[in-house]
C-alpha cells in the first residue's frame, strides 16, 4: 500500500502532547501541569506516542523551583517553547512586555489550541504561503497572563512537502493597561546538547555573505542588524550542524528570518549544554506600545531539518522560497537575460547612446534593457535629484516615454531605476517636505553617499512616492523596476510618535517599504522587481516576497563572486541571485578576468550584462552571443533544478565547483572554477552528486553512468597537470580559468 505524504498534527489530550510531523521530520512539545509549554523533540520523523520521558527533572544546587515544597521542578533546567525570564528561568525569554507598574514579570500559561489546514496570512508583511490547503497544517496555541489579561498566539506551520516549520507570534492585548513590548522572539528552540557547529552568513559590502564557522560554547553566540535593514554585514540566517556533518551528509537545523530590518539571531548554551536558539526582531532599539484591543505580529521565521547535510538544509531552503515564498507572474516564469547601462555609462548619457548600447545587445539577444541611476529630477551626480520621480529633462529632452518606444520598437523589455525610499536634499521633494526625513529634533543629520532617509513610517509619503512611481511606470510602460536602497538608518526618529513610540520607528519603516512593494505589485502585476541596497545590503527573505530577484553585490569581479555566490547559495535559490558579466578591468577589483569565466560565474543566477556592447571586439561579442545562446536554453534547468555545492572557496583557495541536475535527473551542468594557474600539478577527479545512478550520461561525446560520476569522479585535469605535447594534447590553459560541462541522459 503506497504511503501519502500528509502534514499531521496530533494532539494527545490526556498527556497534553502535541506532534508536528509529515515524513521527514517531527516536532514535539506538551503542556507541564501549571501550563508552560516543554519542549521534547525536533528532528527526523518519529512514531506518535507519548514522549513525556524526555522530560528529565532533577534537583541541582543553587536553583529556583515553581512551587513550594517540590525540589524537582525548575524552568531553568528544562526545553521550553516560549521562555520568558525571571519566574525560575534565568535564560534569555521570547518576550519582554513591560506594565504600567513597571515589573516585567510574565507568566503565560496554555489556554487553548486550534489546528487548521493550510496556513493562516500574516497580515502586512512577507511570509511563506500555500496554495492548497492540503499543503500544511497549522498549530495555533494561545496562552495567556492572567493578571495583564494579555494573550499570545503562536503559529506552527508544518509543511506537507518539506521538512520544514514555520513560527509567528501574534500578542493580543485584551486587558485594560498599556503594554510596552520590549522583546519578541519569533522562534525559540531549546535543544538538548552543544554538540554543533555555528555557520553565518557575514562580511561587508562588496564581500557578502561569506561562509564562517565556529563551534558552539557555553555562553552567547550571535549574529544582528543594528542598520534598520537586513544589512551587508550579516543576513538573517544560521545553521547549525553537527560536528561531522558536511555538504552531504550529517544533521543540519537551518534557521532564517522573513524579515528586512534589524534582526537579532542568537544561541545560548547555559552551563548543562542546552542550546536555545532564538530568532526575531533585534530588542536593540525596539519597543513597542499595545494599547487595550490592539495585537502586534511578529515576522515569520522558516526552521529547516536535513539529515542530508547543508546541501540538503540549502536545497529545502532553495525550493520553499522559489515556490512559496517568491509570488506573481515571475515565480515560474523565465526571467530575461538584462543589460544595465550603469558601468557602461555612470551618469553620461543621452537618449542616442542608450538606444545605441540596446540595438547591439538586440543583435546578441539581450531581451530587457535597463536605464540605471541619472534619469530623473537634477540627478547629475549623487549629490542631487533623489526624491524627484520625473525625468530629467536636460539628459533626455524627449521624455522617458519616448526613450521607453524606441527601446520596445527595437525588440527588447525596459525597465528603470529607482530609490524611492532616499531623498537628496539637493531636490524638489526635500525643498516641499523637509519634514519627511528620518532625523531627529535639534540634532546634526548624518548622511550616506550624500542622501538621507524618507520616513516610509508614515503612510503620506509613502502614498507621495507611489503615485510618482506610478506616473513614470504608466509613461513608459516599464517591464522591469531595479528598486535600490544605498545606505542604512541613522538619527532614527519620528516627531509624529509619543516618546513612548520611538522604539516603534525602525519597524514601522520596514512595514511602509512592504507597503509600498505591495501597491506597486497590486497595480502592476507584470512588472519584474529586483531589490537593491548598495547590492548585497538587503538581500533577505523578506525582499524575495515581493521581488523574486536581488541584485546580489555590487562587485561583479567573476573570481570575488565565486565566494558571494557560494555563500548565497547556502540559502536562497540561483534564480533569485542578480549576476552580471561587466566591463574589465573590473570596476571594484581592478582584476582582468577572461569574458568566459565571466558568463560562466554569472550563468548561476539571473544573468545579465554590466558593460558597453559597442566597445567589446568581434571576437567578445561573438562570445557575448554564444553565452546568451547558452544561457536561453538551459536557464529553466539553472532556476528550478537541484543546486549542489561541490568544493569551497572557503576552504580550497583556489577552486571552486558547484552543479545543478535537472528535476527528472535527465540534464546536468557542472561548473569548476580554477583562480592561479599551477605547474606540474597533480591529476583532478570531482565526485558529482544528484544523478540517476542507474542513468547513462553523455559528456563531450562519451558515456557514463551516473554511479560512475558520483563515486569513482569526473576526471577535469587540465594542460596544467604534466607537459603539454604532441603525444599529450590538452587546451590550452590559464589563471582564472573556467570550465562548464553539460551532461545529458543517453536514451536507451
Amino acid at each position: 500500500m503506497s504511503h501519502r505524504k500528509e502534514a499531521r498534527v496530533f494532539y494527545q489530550a490526556e498527556k497534553k502532547q502535541f506532534h508536528l510531523s509529515n515524513d521527514k521530520i517531527s516536532y514535539i512539545f506538551k503542556v507541564s501541569s501549571d501550563g508552560k509549554l516543554l519542549h521534547l523533540y525536533y528532528g527526523k520523523s518519529l512514531p506518535n506516542r507519548d514522549y513525556s520521558y524526555l522530560i528529565e527533572m532533577h534537583h541541582r544546587p543553587m536553583t529556583t523551583y515553581r512551587q513550594e515544597n517540590d525540589l524537582l521542578y525548575s524552568l531553568e533546567h528544562l526545553k521550553q517553547e516560549f521562555p520568558e525570564y525571571g519566574s525560575t528561568d534565568f535564560r534569555h525569554p521570547s518576550i519582554s512586555m513591560k506594565q504600567e507598574n513597571g515589573s516585567k514579570i510574565t507568566n503565560f500559561t496554555y489556554l487553548k489550541h486550534k489546528i487548521v489546514d493550510g496556513k493562516p496570512k500574516l497580515e502586512n508583511m512577507p511570509a511563506t504561503y500555500v496554495e492548497e490547503d492540503s499543503e500544511s497544517k497549522t498549530l495555533i496555541i494561545t496562552l495567556k497572563d492572567n493578571l495583564t489579561n494579555v494573550e499570545v498566539e503562536l503559529l506552527y506551520t508544518i509543511f506537507t512537502e518539506f521538512p520544514v516549520i514555520t513560527r509567528s507570534v501574534r500578542v493580543l492585548n485584551k486587558g485594560t493597561e498599556t503594554q510596552i513590548i520590549e522583546q519578541l522572539a519569533s522562534l525559540s528552540l531549546d535543544l538538548p546538547d552543544a554538540d554543533y557547529d555555528w555557520i553565518q552568513l557575514s562580511g561587508a559590502w562588496a564581500r557578502e555573505r561569506n561562509i564562517k564557522e565556529r563551534s558552539l560554547q557555553q555562553g552567547i553566540q550571535s549574529i544582528e542588524s543594528t542598520r534598520g535593514i537586513s544589512s551587508h554585514q550579516h543576513n538573517p540566517f544560521i545553521a547549525l550542524k553537527r560536528k561531522q556533518a558536511n555538504e552531504h551528509q550529517g544533521e543540519v537545523i537551518g534557521a532564517s528570518f522573513v524579515y528586512s530590518g534589524n534582526f537579532l539571531i542568537q544561541a545560548e548554551v547555559d552551563t548543562w549544554d542546552v542550546t536555545r536558539l532564538q530568532v526575531g526582531i533585534n530588542p536593540f532599539g525596539f519597543e513597542w506600545r499595545l494599547l487595550p484591543n490592539e495585537v502586534f505580529s511578529s515576522p515569520e521565521a522558516v526552521l529547516v531539518y536535513s539529515d542530508q547535510g547543508l546541501n540538503g538544509m540549502s536545497q529545502t531552503f532553495h525550493q520553499l522560497f522559489r515556490t512559496r515564498l517568491v509570488r506573481g507572474e515571475w515565480r515560474e516564469k523565465n526571467r530575461p537575460v538584462l543589460i544595465n547601462n550603469w558601468e557602461a555609462t555612470y551618469f553620461d548619457f543621452n537618449e542616442d547612446k542608450l538606444v545605441s548600447i540596446a540595438e547591439k545587445a538586440r543583435d546578441v539577444g539581450v531581451e530587457l534593457f535597463v536605464l540605471d541611476d541619472g534619469w530623473f529630477g537634477e540627478r547629475n551626480n549623487d549629490h542631487a535629484g533623489l526624491g524627484d520621480w520625473f525625468v530629467n529633462e536636460k539628459r533626455l529632452p524627449k521624455g522617458i516615454g519616448s526613450l521607453a518606444e524606441k527601446i520596445r520598437s527595437i525588440g527588447l523589455k525596459f525597465g528603470l531605476w529607482f530609490e524611492p525610499e532616499m531623498v537628496n536634499k539637493d531636490s524638489q521633494l526635500y525643498k516641499e517636505h523637509p519634514d519627511w526625513l528620518i532625523h531627529t529634533p535639534n540634532r546634526k543629520e548624518h548622511h550616506g553617499r550624500n542622501q538621507f532617509v524618507l520616513n516610509f513610517g508614515v503612510e503620506e509619503v509613502v502614498d507621495y512616492i507611489f503615485e510618482q512611481m506610478c506616473k513614470i511606470i504608466d509613461e513608459s510602460k516599464l517591464d522591469y523596476i531595479k528598486w535600490d536602497m544605498n545606505r542604512p538608518l541613522t538619527d532614527v526618529f519620528d516627531h509624529r510618535l509619543d516618546f513612548n513610540q520611538q522604539g516603534e520607528v525602525f519597524h514601522r519603516y520596514v512595514l511602509g517599504v512592504y507597503r509600498l512593494y505591495e501597491l506597486l505589485i497590486a497595480k502592476y502585476p507584470h512588472v519584474l522587481f529586483e531589490s537593491c541596497s548598495s547590492g548585497g545590503g538587503r538581500f533577505d527573505p523578506g525582499m524575495l516576497y515581493y521581488a523574486p530577484q536581488t541584485w546580489t553585490s555590487d562587485d561583479s569581479d567573476a573570481i570575488e563572486r565565486l565566494k558571494i555566490q557560494y555563500g548565497t547559495s547556502m540559502l536562497y535559490p540561483v534564480s533569485s541571485m542578480g549576476a552580471h558579466v561587466s566591463i574589465v578591468p573590473n570596476h571594484q577589483t581592478n582584476r582582468i578576468t577572461p569574458i568566459e569565466t565571466r558568463g560562466n560565474v554569472a550563468f548561476f543566477g539571473a544573468f545579465g550584462y554590466e558593460l558597453d556592447l559597442n566597445k567589446l571586439s568581434e571576437n567578445e561579442l561573438a562570445i557575448v552571443k554564444e553565452q546568451i545562446k547558452f544561457y536561453k536554453k538551459y536557464r529553466s534547468e539553472i532556476h528550478n533544478g537541484l543546486f549542489y555545492r561541490l568544493r569551497s572557496p572557503f576552504t580550497n583557495d583556489n577552486e571552486t565547483s558547484w552543479m545543478v541536475v535537472s528535476k527528472d535527473q535527465k540534464i546536468a551542468i557542472v561548473a569548476h572554477y580554477k583562480i592561479l594557474n599551477e605547474v606540474n600539478r597533480s591529476y583532478q577527479r570531482l565526485e558529482l552528486k544528484g544523478l540517476n545512478k542507474e542513468m547513462t550520461y553523455r559528456i563531450d561525446g562519451q558515456l557514463y553512468s551516473g554511479a560512475e560520476l558520483m563515486h569513482a569522479g569526473m576526471v577535469i585535469s587540465d594542460a596544467s597537470s604534466g607537459q603539454i605535447n604532441e603525444q599529450n594534447p590538452r587546451p590550452e590553459t590559464h589563471d582564472f580559468d573556467s570550465r562548464i560541462w553539460i551532461l545529458t541522459q543517453e536514451e536507451r
